[in-house]
């Protein structure tokens, strides 16, 4: 990929913060932004504008993009196929005003840094930075040295942070054990953080991973509720899709893997999913770990079952109560929604990761990584087909 098409990939908004230390190979073609609605899938609920995690106001993502190399796979020459996402719950705010959060881990084969103190405090005190397994510990000392790059203390009046950084293994792809994330990535993909539409598919941490053993990668979507109060909230879901077998991958209740079975890779359960929620519902920490959890139904939807290989780890967070971890005021009055009256967020919450996982199987090309292995995109053809078969297709 020349300077050339990298600056059209930026202009139409498929790929931000691409950068690679050697010169880039042609990646597989990006095909135009089509989404799973597009195509016909009839998902339940209603999603904002924009159908992203980036909905919920405040909220940014941004993601840095390594592509590079071809053929034989050399350990730290390539090729690369990985990359970083963040997402800061406030925008730049995010470590100076820290957000109420909850995680859940509903299979632990995998790593989310910071959570002890998460689960201790209630607060993410910062961003969600996601990338591939063998690069967690560069990506927590970036974002540290970024938090500190930044100015003022944290709220407790030292520059101090545990920052929350999660994975998911290419290794299939991408040359893992190269080590090609760098610090200039995470702050890359730190400081390119913005809101508004998002790329998908093969960007940022997604670059490199499998999904029911077809590309995956990074995929989003978002559901807006009207409670019973006349208030609106949103609720969004970012995911880092990187689980399953083929077999597995169920759409719209639709068998969709066993039907398109051919060019399934693995022998096993091999992958993981990261799945970050945000929203502005006023929820205190064990409201938003109980939003955490019902990410769990949202991927089961799509037919996973959680292996013993799969590492699925979910964060919620809101961005309601401003200002609850100042420590200048000895007491604050924060806001909160009754237990009784939480259906309607969960609802959208399972609505939202599922839609969030089939974006990132449609958003997808066919890629071809180390030692020429090929993973096959989902091919919108077949699956419109399927649903046509099944009675499942939206007009």
């Amino acid at each position: 990929m020349n300077r050339y098409v990298i600056r059209a990939l930026f202009s139409i908004g498929l790929v931000y913060g691409v950068h690679a230390r050697e010169p880039i190979s042609p990646p597989p073609s990006i095909q135009a932004a089509v989404r799973a609605r597009a195509l016909g899938i009839p998902f339940e609920g209603s999603p904002g504008p924009l159908n992203a995690i980036t909905d919920v106001a405040g909220v940014t993502v941004g993601y840095s993009t390594i592509v590079s190399g071809e053929g034989k796979l050399e350990v730290g020459k390539g090729p690369v196929r990985t990359g970083v996402t963040a997402i800061l719950p406030r925008g730049e705010k995010s470590f100076n005003d820290p957000a109420y959060a909850g995680v859940f881990s509903l299979n632990g084969n995998g790593e989310m840094t910071g959570t002890a103190w998460l689960e201790e405090g209630g607060f993410l005190e910062g961003p969600v930075v996601i990338t591939n397994t063998h690069s967690v510990g560069v990506a927590r000392d970036a974002v540290i040295a970024w938090r500190v790059s930044k100015g003022g203390p944290d709220p407790t009046g030292f520059l101090w942070s545990l920052p929350v950084v999660a994975e998911t293994w290419d290794g299939y792809l991408n040359d893992i054990n190269g080590f090609h994330v760098k610090p200039e990535h995470v702050l890359q993909s730190l400081n390119d953080a913005r809101s508004g539409p998002l790329a998908e598919g093969s960007v940022g941490g997604g670059t490199g991973m499998i999904c029911y053993e077809f590309k995956g990668g990074t995929g989003t979507a978002s559901r807006m509720l009207e409670s019973k109060t006349g208030n609106t909230y949103t609720v969004g879901a970012l995911v880092q899709a990187n689980c399953g077998r083929r077999k597995q991958l169920t759409i719209a209740g639709v068998p969709v893997g066993r039907e398109i079975s051919e060019g399934a890779v693995f022998s096993k359960e091999n992958g993981s999913i990261i799945i970050v929620i945000g929203t502005d519902a006023p929820l205190l920490p064990h409201q938003l770990k109980r939003l955490a959890r019902r990410a769990s139904m949202g991927l089961a939807r799509t037919g996973s079952v959680s292996g013993n290989g799969s590492g699925d780890l979910f964060i919620a967070f809101s961005t309601a109560n401003p200002g609850a971890a100042d420590p200048a005021k000895p007491t604050h009055a924060v806001q909160t929604i009754p237990n009784d009256r939480l259906d309607g967020i969960f609802e959208a919450t399972v609505q939202a990761v599922e839609e969030a996982i089939v974006n990132a199987l449609v958003a997808n090309q066919s890629m071809v990584g180390r030692d020429d292995h090929k993973v096959d995109a989902l091919p919108h053809d077949r699956l419109r087909a399927v649903l046509t078969k099944y009675n499942r297709r939206s007009p």
